[in-house]
């Protein structure tokens, strides 16, 4: 089984949890497969209803207008050959997205109390955007993404024992042994041709054929054009040409999208329903520029300037073509790897809980990244090439005293190096930035005993 980081989470719930669970995530990214994995290990009592795969299910929901729980559960008993075990038995409801109604009915059915109950699917950002009732306190929720570079390393079987000499190396910003970094920039770069999707991380491991990789990730991008055509005709081939024209728009110079470039009168308020579609399907990760680097960071975020990147590092690296792949597999010197670095630290920081913004000045230039870490503004510059040491967008913010910023990241194939404000790690060291290990300042408790 692939180890994922997400599966803790689900452990506690079926360990702890009176609530119901919802997962969520893009296509793909495995989450019935860990759902059901998770509930075997745990040697939990479970049944799988498909949703779409037994639309019958479905019907009895849109059957019961009064949702009387005790009909609803009697037709489930009947629909299933496993013996319904009350008090025991875990119901698994996969492709909700089929009956959204489920999310707003799921509160009766928890405080019903016969069953324990896990939902997931795909494209839930966007099928139950807009729900008139959450079931708010029955229902908590956990994201699921592509396998970060992380949960690759231990796909590969890289041994804990190395990750925490590379954690520790993070922590206390000091250079990693030579051998181990070049077999760990090895390792990344490997990441970039394979992705997180876990049928593409399964078959390299399993036989390294990068045709059968290049065969699965098209096959998802065509998944995700199929959900597309669920549209109607003028909204899918908007979509389509919105997600097609994003490796292109992350080649140029500046890797902002141009809204023109799907149609040359285009305006923003126009086409932003379909970018919003595209981040909420979760397939594809928004950069927003903004104003200053300054917190409250989100304030100062210009909605309709904005750099898009893709979900899936490997889904990005096959949509470019054979030659860069064999460029990034041959360590090729000539390609501008510009563009695929920048998403590969996109995508991770957005699985680790940040929100990634970018600065851009006509006097200042232009800086990659700039996220929320340990509250405090954090810079970060992604260089693919030799000249990691040149970085000048990023020296003028550090000199603004007007910005107050303490530190920032340059992220590299070089190894970890410390000059002044700047630390140089190496770009595998990604997978250490992570939101979920920071830790929160403890609450000052008032005692208002004397009001």
């Amino acid at each position: 089984m692939l180890w994922r980081k997400r599966q803790k989470d689900i452990i506690d719930w079926i360990d702890n949890g009176k609530d119901a669970l919802l997962v969520t995530g893009a296509r793909q990214i495995g989450k019935t497969y860990l759902i059901e994995e998770t509930l075997k290990e745990t040697n939990a009592d479970y049944v799988t209803f498909n949703l779409i795969n037994q639309p019958e299910i479905v019907k009895i929901f849109d059957s019961i207008n009064s949702f009387n729980i005790d009909v609803f559960l009697e037709r489930l008993t009947i629909a299933t050959a496993h013996n319904l075990i009350k008090g025991k038995t875990i119901i698994f409801f996969d492709e909700i997205q089929e009956c959204k109604d489920i999310v707003t009915k799921i509160k009766f059915l928890v405080q019903e109390g016969s069953y324990r109950y896990v939902l997931s699917g795909s494209l839930l950002g966007v099928e139950l955007t807009g729900l008139k009732s959450a079931p708010v306190g029955y229902l908590r929720s956990i994201e699921m993404y592509p396998m970060d570079f992380y949960e690759f390393t231990k796909a590969l079987n890289i041994k804990d024992s190395t990750l925490k000499i590379l954690e520790d190396a993070f922590n206390d910003e000091h250079e990693v042994d030579e051998f181990i970094h070049n077999r760990m920039i090895e390792a990344f770069k490997t990441y970039l041709l394979v992705g997180g999707m876990p049928e593409a991380v399964v078959s390299y491991v399993e036989n390294g054929d990068y045709n059968k990789i290049l065969g699965i990730h098209n096959k998802i991008i065509e998944q995700y054009k199929v959900d597309f055509t669920k549209y109607e005709i003028e909204k899918r081939l908007t979509l389509i040409k919105t997600y097609e024209l994003i490796p292109s728009e992350l080649s140029d110079k500046n890797k902002r999208y141009i809204i023109s470039d799907i149609n040359e009168d285009a305006k923003f308020d126009r086409y932003e329903n379909s970018f919003n579609w595209l981040i909420d399907a979760g397939v594809a990760i928004p950069t927003y520029n903004v104003s200053e680097p300054r917190l409250p960071i989100e304030l100062n975020k210009k909605s309709n300037l904005f750099k898009l990147f893709l979900s899936d590092i490997g889904l990005l690296t096959s949509l470019y073509g054979k030659t860069t792949q064999l460029a990034i597999m041959n360590n090729d010197k000539s390609l501008n790897a510009g563009a695929i670095y920048e998403n590969v630290v996109a995508q991770e920081l957005n699985s680790h809980g940040y929100k990634c913004y970018y600065f851009n000045s006509h006097k200042q230039g232009e800086v990659d990244f700039l996220i929320e870490y340990r509250d405090k503004i954090l810079p970060i510059e992604v260089k693919s090439g030799k000249d990691y040491l040149k970085h000048n967008a990023l020296n003028n913010i550090l000199d603004n005293r007007d910005y107050g910023i303490e530190k920032a990241f340059v992220l590299s194939n070089a190894n970890v190096l410390k000059k002044d404000k700047i630390i140089y790690y190496p770009v595998y060291m990604l997978m250490f930035i992570d939101k979920n290990n920071e830790e929160n300042p403890p609450l000052k408790i008032l005692d208002l005993s004397t009001l």
